[in-house]
């Protein structure tokens, strides 16, 4: 149906543009076309009126105007005496085939480019998703799996759109049919804790920690595993155990986000309520890397004042720095010292590392983000308690 609503219209319009490019073909004029010899023949006639009337008036004597009465006649008969042809196109059937083919080749070119006309009628046709719409979605697969009740992977899938749409009650149901297939997946275990734990008002007890525990054994570090696992030791009061939890899980969390300050100020509570001392500052510890940096002689010219300094050490085969120095450009070679108190994350420092690797940029904008154009040094592999380390800026960032 999209198809043919497409294709009648589009052959409509190409038939309107055919019959307006080829209408002077159907339609001739009526008048007869002129000749070459007839138009030849005209303008000798009028030269050869000037000549009489410049004889007429005495401009031109007898002798001249016999002379050039005699050219202009020879000159008219070569002109004239050739094989006459009209002034007009050539053979129309084969102008209109020309341009009829051109017409429809151009037209399936744009067609086969763009796109064919039923993925055009199906894009027309999209519709933004409505609440409505993905309830009705969620139920036709539901009834699906009433006729399939042994597809247990199915039964997971909807449990979890259940779970998305706030449908607790029938996601229970659903994760219970899908049976074996939850038990090796930590993170459906944890999805099926929270449900019944939310379906039972935040009670934990029995099956949700059962459930919790069981996907702690298969993956320790499971995000939603060890929150609700410190949420289930908070309610019943287990501080302590609660705090574990949350400060493993908050070790895996990146620093300065929302979630981190949340957990954060989950322990807190939970050692406030508990009577546990306040977790103890990060010690810090000398135990880096120093060394100096220089620079090649071909880039020298190259870094303007203002210009920023960073050394970035990483433990190796990872992307989140472990330390970073941030200083404006002096005099190279420059010295630096990297250590706990430039750390990025307070659990991951780099007196707690054997290596890293060390790397400088030169930024003209001190983004945290390497630009093209930024001055660079190749990275080199130190281990940590170096302190005459020697670094080289010799390389452009394309």
């Amino acid at each position: 149906m999209h198809m043919t609503s497409f294709l009648i219209p589009a052959l409509l319009l190409l038939i309107l543009v055919l019959v307006l490019l080829l209408r002077p073909l159907f339609f001739p004029a009526k008048e007869s076309a002129t000749s070459r010899r007839q138009m030849n023949a005209a303008i000798y006639r009028e030269e050869l009126d000037k000549l009489e009337a410049d004889r007429t008036a005495g401009t031109v004597d007898a002798d001249s105007y016999e002379q050039s009465h005699a050219e202009m006649r020879q000159r008219l008969f070569q002109d004239t005496d050739e094989a006459d042809d009209l002034a007009e196109l050539g053979s129309p059937k084969k102008t209109i085939l020309g341009i009829c083919l051109f017409v429809v080749l151009l037209s399936a070119g744009f067609y086969f480019y763009l796109g064919d006309a039923a993925r055009i009628a199906e894009k027309n046709a999209e519709k933004p998703m409505t609440q409505e719409s993905v309830e009705k979605m969620v139920a036709e697969f539901a009834a699906k799996m009433e006729k399939e009740p042994d597809n247990l992977k199915g039964w997971a899938m909807l449990a979890r759109s259940y779970r998305i749409l706030g449908r607790n009650a029938e996601a229970a149901k659903a994760y219970a049919r899908a049976g074996s297939f939850v038990d090796s997946d930590p993170q459906l275990l944890a999805d099926y804790a929270d449900v019944l734990a939310a379906n039972a008002d935040g009670n934990f007890a029995g099956k949700p920690q059962q459930l919790i525990t069981k996907a702690l054994a298969l993956d320790p570090n499971n995000l939603l595993a060890l929150w609700l696992s410190g949420t289930a030791a908070f309610n019943a009061q287990n501080y302590k155990a609660a705090v574990q939890s949350w400060e493993k899980l908050a070790k895996q969390l990146p620093p300065d986000t929302d979630e981190t300050r949340a957990i954060t100020a989950s322990i807190a509570e939970a050692r406030s309520k508990g009577g546990l001392p306040p977790a103890a500052a990060p010690v810090i510890s000398n135990q880096g890397v120093s060394g100096r940096v220089g620079i090649s002689a071909e880039l020298q010219s190259k870094v303007k004042s203002g210009d920023t300094l960073m050394v970035i050490a990483r433990k190796p085969g990872e992307r989140m720095p472990v330390a970073v120095l941030k200083t404006a450009v002096t005099t190279f070679p420059m010295s630096f010292v990297l250590n706990d108190a430039l750390a990025m994350n307070p659990n991951a420092l780099i007196s707690q590392l054997p290596e890293v690797s060390v790397e400088v940029r030169i930024s003209k904008t001190g983004m945290a983000m390497p630009e093209p154009g930024d001055l660079i040094s190749p990275p080199q592999t130190i281990k940590v308690g170096t302190t005459n380390a020697r670094l080289l800026i010799n390389q452009v960032r394309p």
